[in-house]
């Protein structure tokens, strides 16, 4: 089973109280959710490999670390996945971005498929799926699938908020990918909103609410 991490950062708890807000304004939450973004791909990331590397500093040479392996990259669900993006790559400015364009049917809840567009060597990199709110997990399970169609093999799904719902689905179609959470939510109402959640992400991100 994959495993899943709960953020416990003092900054994380902090930023994540501005964004739930409901008087913050457009700018101010579109700034929290990349700074966020920032802290839970710090802590994503504790785990990649290192190796080792001579080096000459302006006194002497010496060994140093750098990271090992595969290259990394960040695919965003659209739309809402786009606010977490800056913060990933201030973190990881190498990584290339992918996109993955999904929305949810508002009667059934079920996410349908628009838009895929993902580096061509995805294949060989370690995947970060990126949005900020884990629900009902139809969207988080149907964009990594779609990704595996496509032969990624390695990938975290990174978010801000979730529901346990969200997180128990995610887990079982997908048991190879771990989760990282900036606050595990309380539950879903019956409009399939995370409570206390903070509403619809990508309205705020972008003003269109």
């Amino acid at each position: 089973m994959s495993k899943v991490v709960v953020m416990d950062h003092p900054l994380i708890q902090h930023k994540i109280g501005v964004i739930r807000k409901k008087e913050t304004g457009t700018r101010e939450f579109r700034d929290m959710i990349s700074e966020i973004g920032v802290l839970i791909t710090y802590e994503a990331t504790k785990d990649l490999k290192l190796q080792d590397v001579e080096i000459e500093t302006p006194i002497c040479k010496t060994t140093v670390k750098e990271l090992a392996g595969k290259k990394l990259a960040v695919i965003p669900i659209l739309r809402a996945g786009l606010g977490m993006v800056e913060g990933v790559l201030a973190m990881i400015p190498s990584a290339k971005v992918g996109h993955i364009g999904l929305y949810r049917n508002e009667e059934t809840l079920e996410p349908i498929e628009y838009y895929c567009k993902i580096p061509k060597d995805c294949d060989e990199r370690d995947v970060f799926v990126v949005d900020p709110m884990l629900a009902t997990g139809g969207s988080a399970i149907a964009a990594i699938q779609m990704l595996k169609n496509r032969g990624v093999k390695n990938m975290r799904f990174l978010c801000i908020i979730a529901a346990p719902e969200g997180v128990k689905k995610l887990q079982e179609a997908h048991p190879d990918v771990d989760i990282y959470i900036g606050a595990l939510d309380d539950h879903l109402n019956e409009n399939g909103y995370i409570v206390p959640g903070l509403g619809d992400a990508g309205d705020r991100i972008f003003g269109t609410k």
